[in-house]
């Protein structure tokens, strides 16, 4: 295929790859693994969807509803685009055989508008606003796995991974905040079989570009910090200020998220013992330091001690101050993975293991099903057999849920060589 993020090549038969492509599903879902004539993109997606126990026959969960999905996608960025969208958008989605939605970076739908006919279709598969239809809830769909892989693309029909959403095709596009690159979302089209065609791709790709020159035309909107800094799940920190966005090698993301933590300050000395311990080399640090000093400029960094400048917001920082507020939905969701994972700094690795613990054990004592089910679905979380023993303790006895939980509880304890809680119990 010239376009792998084009569902049909040219001259293709809907009808026929429909049938091939839902062969291929039915084979994969009922255990055989391997995955012949379907795209390496969609193949890629079942088998995420099937690691994070996705129910072929499940429905996405509601997330959000009433005065909460109000307030949450007021407050959302891409509330100051949905003009924009509604003008590119807008005459699709009233035509009758068109759905527009637009969702967060966590696959929540925070608009989804359409002829009324289309919106009751919708409505019988969950996709409605508040709805969660990211990969690990929903499975492979357009908004979810175009937030997966980050590119625009299409799926189509029995692509998708649940059978109740194979009647519809949909063409989404991940949406950026320009100051920072952060993933904001997405914008969705979906509809009939016909929406398998280039014109479709083209047209979201092109309506999530226009969304992301307006919010750079903006500027920062008042009240917003003029720095910000992104560490979570990344393996370097991203710097955005001014207008500008500036990736740190390794040794200064450490540095800056320990500068970060400690705002009164910090000698070379106590930098360097946090980042090498008792290898600790002054004059390395000394040139560490002068070089992130020369990046970050004056303004940002003063020294004797070191110490940031000015107002500096950064990820992990947020994640904290949800957790002492006790909103621990909101964390989670602030929550885009541990902090630069392959540091082994010591000084970072008390600090990101201070971050999931108390992120790990606000969840595990709110006993949220929802909240653990987030952190199980998650590469962070899919290993965690304590979360998975408290997600299946929350569920219903005997639901489809409880009962994929429960396996993957038994392949957990069985590679580790732990007895599972209903076994330590029964000793």
């Amino acid at each position: 295929m010239s376009n792998p993020w084009l569902a049909l090549d040219l001259g293709t038969d809907p009808a026929e790859r429909i049938s091939q492509v839902g062969r291929a599903h039915e084979l994969f879902v009922t255990g055989e693994r391997p995955v012949a004539q379907v795209r390496s993109v969609v193949a890629d997606s079942w088998r995420r969807s099937a690691g994070a126990l996705v129910s072929p026959d499940g429905t996405a969960p509601i997330d959000l509803s009433d005065g909460d999905l109000e307030a949450y996608r007021a407050a959302h960025p891409l509330s100051r685009v949905l003009p924009i969208f509604r003008d590119l958008l807008g005459g699709l989605a009233d035509d009758g055989a068109h759905i527009m939605a637009v969702c967060d970076a966590h696959g929540r739908l925070l608009w989804v508008e359409g002829h009324t006919s289309m919106l009751r279709g919708a409505e019988s598969m969950n996709f409605v606003p508040g709805a969660r239809w990211d990969e690990a809830h929903a499975g492979t769909n357009a908004p979810g796995t175009a937030l997966a892989v980050d590119h625009p693309l299409q799926i189509f029909a029995t692509e998708h991974f649940t059978r109740g959403v194979q009647r519809w095709t949909c063409a989404a596009a991940p949406i950026h905040d320009p100051a920072t690159g952060r993933l904001l979302g997405a914008i969705d089209v979906t509809g009939g079989d016909h929406l398998a065609n280039p014109h479709s791709l083209a047209l979201v790709r092109a309506t999530a570009l226009a969304a992301e020159a307006y919010l750079g035309s903006q500027g920062p909107q008042p009240g917003t910090d003029t720095a910000t800094v992104s560490v979570l799940g990344r393996e370097d920190a991203v710097l955005a200020v001014g207008g500008k966005r500036v990736r740190l090698g390794r040794r200064h993301s450490e540095l800056l998220c320990l500068l970060l933590v400690h705002p009164e300050g910090r000698t070379g000395d106590q930098l360097g013992f946090d980042l090498y311990a008792d290898d600790l080399n002054p004059v390395t640090v000394r040139a560490e330091l002068s070089r992130l000093r020369r990046t970050l400029g004056p303004e940002l960094l003063d020294s004797r001690p070191y110490r940031l400048r000015g107002e500096i917001a950064a990820d992990f920082l947020a994640v904290n101050r949800l957790l002492d507020h006790g909103r621990v939905a909101e964390a989670l969701a602030a929550y885009a993975g541990p902090l630069l994972p392959s540091s082994d700094a010591p000084g970072i690795v008390r600090l990101r293991r201070l971050i999931d613990g108390r992120l790990r054990t606000a969840i595990l004592t709110g006993s949220d099903p929802r909240l653990i089910q987030t952190w199980v679905t998650a590469p962070w979380g899919a290993d965690d057999l304590e979360m998975w023993e408290a997600y299946a303790a929350a569920l219903p006895v005997n639901s489809p849920a409880r009962v994929l939980a429960n396996k993957r509880i038994a392949q957990l304890a069985a590679e580790y060589g732990l007895a599972t809680s209903v076994q330590r119990r029964r000793n």
